[in-house]
Formats: structure tokens, C-alpha cells, sequence
């Protein structure tokens, strides 16, 4: 399977042991590696200006002819400056060369060409300095522009592109039949590999373009769906329906219907052959926990015990709290184990978990301790899947014979990026609120409005209640840790100088963090001032306002979480997002986090505007990295992508079937930079 191209890159002609270090550097060790490396841009060639309307300052792409070349000057030792003069019918244009007489000499007298570069000077003279140039005959006028690393150019990575395609893409295999291809509109991949690093037009690059990101969002897609159904073993923990009316007739509340439809999903799940591997995704405050205990009713009504795993000790011992007063009046032995209980006391709990007195265990990373063992483990809910990864949500199933998995995340994500990220797990969306909760008004202001702003959080202060700032972002190379105090201090010493204020931010140790969260929680603290470390779902309901300085850098999904700290409790909450950035793009972002409360809106706001920045990338997901595929405007390729790699699977779920052996390929070589998926 494209054996040829698997080959060392030091078989290309031209790439010796010395320029093949260079390679390795940017990823590349095969002439596959090297094909498949992407242009990062391109120069348009076909897009030239008059010389005489070129500005100072910028780039610009001319036309000209070699109207005169001056003689060398040899300034010093080592440098050596050549310069021409090229013109067209406007005007005339200095080149400048630094050390090249190679491409001094490229650059014939009389001849045109097209060049491009930054254009110095005056009005009166116009220069350009070491100009990147084809000659106007080339056929191909679109050039491609690769990452580089010192030693290697990209005249020199352009050549050894040339000889690759030249001598190895005949051995690219075409990965899907036909048919498909005619179906979803897509030029052969052969033509597309060429055509993407030398397209003879913006056409044929778009076209050769949109094949690519439909195969590795193919492949992509295929993959995570694989390793779906690669833990569809037969489950160890087969549950039998009950009744769950004691449950429901316990609660004080009124289940909503997203919350109905999710348990019921979960049932199922639980009472079939396979274990359940399921994502249930809402708003903050949408309910997610009832869900979880539900489901955890369920288990211990079937003999079985379920582990629920948070990434902080106090949101493991929130949960603790909550779970404690839904399950323990229906006869639910629970316990909760963290890091810092004593050693006596953690063998203590451990030996009761492994006896089986517990059925619902709450807990912290201790729960994947080797020396943590369960009698009868049934299932098992992870809280904000991506602080915690594949990894990890593995160790815990390990402790029991294939237990059903929940995942329980408050980031509203859209449903296309959700079904990537977490694209080996099912999904139930939790798309309504409980009613009876009050919408957190969400005010924007300017900066010269600060200080009325702090007269308003300081009167909900007086009346008993707390709140939040969030201090400014911080500005790359400024510290943090000094910004974050300075701030803290100012308003301490200042505006609320008889008011308890305390201070949270990303370089304190995580036990002081908790430290500090525990007393504001207790009450201790009026007024927190953070940085964007505030942890997700903590919950302290007299917290009623927080104000969020310099909201235009934050995208609206982070300000939107930034907003859920407040509205948990009885007292209208507020929400003010400070901002002197006036531009209109700033105001439509702001308006709509003002205009709704929906998170999965927002999220999809968010995504237009600016991306899937927050929502994807490798280092919160451990995901494959991409190499041309780009999730921010590539969303209908991935819908048709998805829908294709569902009908291949059904026929073919392992796709072992001759015609998808080069899917299969492509499959185990992009999951192989995702350690944590262990695609094999």
C-alpha cells in the first residue's frame, strides 16, 4: 500500500542524509511525508498592479522588463549587492539583491517578469528588495509557500516537490471508487496531490483542495467511528430495566423532557449486550446531574457499583453533596475519595469500596489508583471529559469487566464538532432548562464607565450577596501572577477597601486554588477577583454578579462559561462585559451573548466568527492533527464526510474489504500521531 511512498526521503533525488535532517525537523521523513505536506499559501502570480500605483510600505505583485542591470558592489567581505532597474508603461522600479548572483543572473535583460516583495522608498524611487519572481511565460502562475527551517528555502523545497510528483504520484491510490466520487464531486486524488502544491489556477486549486479536506475528514471520521465500535465488546455489567418511580417521586422538581429523553437513552444503552459510551451534553444548569443519578439509581437497583470522577477535589466533593442528598434517602451508600484525606483514612474508604459497602464512589484521580479496587463496578461518569482525556477515562474502566461510561460536559459545542471530538462516544444533548431559573442579565459597557460599575457590584456586596471580576487579560510576555495581584490590590486598597477581597489565578498551586474557592464558597470572601481560571461549574449561589474587563478577547464560549459562575442561586444575577473595543465586528460578537443565553447558539456564533479555536485543538483532545482540513470554514465537507463514512462502515465495518484497503491505510496513519487512541 503506497510502499514507494513510504520510502526515506533521502531516496529523492537531490535530498541527501544532511538536507534529510532539515526535513525531519518540519515532520517529514518519507516522500509520502513530503507530498502530503501542504502548502501553508500561495503566491497568485496572475494578480499584478501598475508600478506607478504600488504602495510604500506593502507587498505588491508587478509586471516588468529588465530594463538595465548596474554592475555589481562588493560592500565588504561576504556581501555583495546587485541591483537592476525593471519597468513597465508607468514607471520604473530599483531591484535589490543581496549575496545572489544566481538570481541576478536569472533575471535577463529585456525580458519581463512577474515579481513580488515589499516595496520601500519614495514616491520619486521605488525599491524592492530580494523579490520572489517567475517569468511572465510560465505556465503555472500560482506558486506554492511551504513551512521552512533554516538550510532549506523555498526554491529548494519547490524543486524537490517538482521531482516527487514527477517520479512518485503515480504511485498515490485513488482511495474512493468512482461512483463516490462522481456523487460528492471530486477530481481523482492523484490529480488533486498535483494540483494542489503547483495548480495551473484558483479553479483547479479549488478543486484539488476540496478532495483533500473531504479525504481526511473521511478518514477522520471513519477512524473515531472505528474506535467506537471497537469497545463494543459484550458488557460485563448488562443491566435489566426497572422501576425507577421512586427515583422520579423523590426528586422536588419536575424532570424536563431533554432530561426524560436522555435517562431513557442511557436505560437503553445499559440494558443492551454492549457497554454504553455515551456524551450527555448541556448548558450550566441544564440538569446534567440528575441524569447521572439516575442512571447511578439504575446500577444499584441491579446489584452494581458506579464511579463518578471529577477533575477537582472541590467539584468532586460538589457532586458528593448533590448525589448524597438525590440517592442516600433511597437506601444509596456513597463515599467520597480525594487526594488529600489521610493515608489511614483513604486505605480505610479503599477497603470499603473494595468490599462493596459503597455503590456510588465520587472521587478525584485517586480513583485511578492502582490500589484502588472495586467489588462490582457498573458504571462509570467522568465530569468535563477534556480536563481529563482518553486516558484516563480508560484506567477507570479497566476496574471493571467493560462498565458503561457516561461523559458529562457543560461546554456547549455544535453537534457536527461535538460528533469529532468525541467522536467515539454517543450523545445525548440536554437542549432545555428547568423552568423557574432567571435569565442572568448581561449588560456591555466601556471603560469609562468602570467606575459605576463597581458602585453597582458593591451594592449587591452591601446587600449580603458576592461576586466576581474577572482582571484583564493578559498581554503575551506581561506576568500574570504580577498583573493579576497588582489589580487585585488596586481594588482592594481602592474602591472596595472595606470589602473582603480575594484573589484566584493560574500560577497558585492547585491545593491554595481550592483554598480560596472553599472560603469564597463558605463566604468568607465578598468579592474574587481571577483570571479566566475560574473553575467550570463550581457553585456558589449567592455569587449574583460577575463583571468581565476586556471582553472583546475572549471568544463568546468562554464568555459564555464566564457568565454560568452566576445564576445558580434564588437572587437575580448580573453579567457585565466591559469593553473598549468600538469596532463593529466587537459589538455584533457582544451583542450576541447579550441577546441570548443559549449556549449551543452561542457556540455556533462562535464558530462562524472565529473558528473552532476553543473547541479543537489537539492539545485539549489529543485529537489527530490535521493538515488541510479547516474546521472553521470546512463544516459542510465534514456534514458529507460523516454521512459517507456511516454507509461505508455499515457495509464494511472494519474495512477490510479490498476496495477500502487504502481508507484502511490512511485510517492507521493519521491515528498514529493520537497516541491516546491506540489505533491499531
Amino acid at each position: 500500500m503506497e510502499n514507494q511512498l513510504d520510502m526515506n526521503i533521502t531516496y529523492l533525488k537531490g535530498v541527501g542524509p544532511k538536507r534529510a535532517e532539515l526535513y525531519q525537523k518540519l515532520g517529514i521523513t518519507s516522500i509520502g511525508g513530503l507530498l502530503h505536506t501542504y502548502p501553508r499559501d500561495y503566491i497568485d502570480y496572475t494578480q499584478t498592479t501598475p508600478i506607478s500605483q504600488v504602495v510604500i510600505g506593502e507587498n505588491a505583485m508587478v509586471k516588468g522588463y529588465v530594463k538595465r542591470k548596474l554592475s555589481p558592489q562588493i560592500i565588504r567581505r561576504g556581501l555583495t549587492i546587485y541591483k537592476l532597474i525593471v519597468a513597465d508603461d508607468t514607471a520604473d522600479l530599483v531591484i535589490t539583491i543581496f549575496n545572489s548572483n544566481y538570481a541576478f543572473d536569472n533575471l535577463i535583460l529585456g525580458e519581463e517578469y512577474i515579481l513580488y516583495g515589499k516595496v520601500m522608498g519614495n514616491a520619486y524611487r521605488k525599491e524592492m528588495s530580494s523579490p520572489q519572481f517567475i517569468h511572465s511565460n510560465e505556465s503555472r502562475k500560482i506558486l506554492p509557500i511551504y513551512p521552512l527551517t533554516e538550510g532549506l528555502s523555498q526554491a529548494i523545497r519547490q524543486k524537490h516537490i517538482k521531482t516527487a510528483l514527477s517520479t512518485y504520484s503515480k504511485y498515490v491510490q485513488e482511495t474512493l471508487p468512482d461512483t463516490i466520487r462522481k456523487e460528492y464531486s471530486l477530481s481523482p486524488l492523484r490529480e488533486s496531490v498535483v494540483n494542489i502544491h503547483f495548480p495551473k489556477d484558483a479553479d483547479t486549486l479549488d478543486r484539488a483542495k476540496r478532495r483533500l479536506v473531504f479525504d481526511e475528514l473521511l478518514v477522520l471520521s471513519l477512524g473515531l467511528a472505528m474506535l467506537r465500535n471497537r469497545n463494543r465488546k459484550l458488557t460485563g455489567a448488562k443491566m435489566h430495566k426497572k422501576d425507577l418511580s421512586e427515583f422520579y417521586n423523590s426528586l422536588p422538581f419536575k424532570l424536563t423532557r431533554a432530561q426524560i429523553r436522555s435517562i431513557d437513552e442511557g436505560i437503553n444503552d445499559m440494558c443492551s449486550n454492549n457497554p454504553m459510551n455515551r456524551l450527555l451534553q448541556g448548558d450550566v444548569g441544564s440538569g446534567k446531574t440528575v441524569v447521572a443519578a439516575a442512571l447511578c439509581y439504575l446500577c444499584f437497583k441491579n446489584g452494581y457499583q458506579s464511579a463518578l470522577m471529577a477533575p477537582t477535589e472541590i467539584l468532586a466533593t460538589q457532586h458528593y453533596n448533590t448525589l448524597k442528598m438525590l440517592l442516600r434517602p433511597l437506601g444509596i451508600e456513597i463515599c467520597l475519595l480525594t487526594g488529600s484525606l489521610t493515608s489511614k483514612k483513604k486505605a480505610e474508604i479503599k477497603n470499603e469500596i473494595s468490599s462493596g459497602k459503597y455503590s456510588l464512589i465520587i472521587g478525584t484521580h485517586a480513583l485511578i489508583q492502582q490500589n484502588t479496587e472495586f467489588a462490582k463496578l457498573g458504571l462509570v461518569i467522568t465530569d468535563e471529559q477534556h480536563r481529563f482525556g482518553v486516558k484516563h477515562r480508560s484506567m477507570l474502566l479497566e476496574k471493571g469487566e467493560n462498565p458503561h461510561a457516561l461523559v458529562m460536559s457543560a461546554t456547549p459545542i455544535p453537534r457536527t464538532l461535538a460528533l469529532i471530538i468525541y467522536g467515539d462516544l454517543d450523545i445525548s444533548i440536554l437542549d432545555e432548562m428547568p423552568k423557574g431559573r432567571r435569565k442572568i442579565e448581561t449588560y456591555v459597557i466601556m471603560g469609562d464607565k468602570r467606575q459605576r460599575a463597581y458602585g453597582f457590584i458593591k451594592d449587591k456586596i452591601m446587600q449580603g450577596r458576592q461576586g466576581y471580576i474577572v482582571c484583564p487579560m493578559i498581554d503575551e510576555g506581561e506576568n500574570e501572577l504580577a498583573s493579576a495581584t497588582k489589580y487585585a490590590n488596586e481594588l482592594s486598597k481602592g474602591f472596595f477597601r472595606n470589602i473582603n477581597v480575594g484573589l484566584l489565578h493560574g500560577k497558585m498551586p492547585s491545593a491554595q486554588k481550592d483554598d480560596v474557592m472553599e472560603r469564597f464558597q463558605r463566604g468568607e470572601i465578598d468579592l474574587l477577583v481571577s483570571t479566566t481560571v475560574i473553575e467550570v461549574g463550581i457553585d456558589v449561589p449567592n455569587a449574583v454578579i460577575i463583571m468581565i474587563e476586556n471582553a472583546e478577547r475572549f471568544g463568546l464560549s468562554q464568555l459564555h462559561q464566564l457568565r454560568g459562575r452566576v445564576g445558580r442561586g434564588e437572587h437575580q444575577s448580573f453579567c457585565i462585559l466591559l469593553t473598549d473595543n468600538v469596532s463593529e465586528t466587537n459589538r455584533k460578537r457582544l451583542a450576541a451573548i447579550k441577546n441570548t443565553t443559549d449556549g449551543f447558539k452561542i457556540a455556533e456564533q462562535d464558530l462562524k466568527l472565529r473558528g473552532p479555536g476553543d473547541f479543537f485543538g489537539r492539545k485539549q483532545h489529543g485529537l489527530p492533527q490535521l493538515k488541510i482540513a479547516d474546521m472553521s470554514q470546512d463544516m459542510a465537507v465534514l456534514k458529507e464526510a460523516q454521512e459517507l463514512a456511516h454507509r461505508i462502515l455499515q457495509e464494511d465495518s472494519t474495512l477490510s474489504a479490498n476496495v477500502n484497503q487504502p481508507l484502511l491505510h490512511h485510517v492507521r496513519t493519521l491515528f498514529i500521531s493520537a497516541e491516546e487512541y491506540g489505533f491499531n
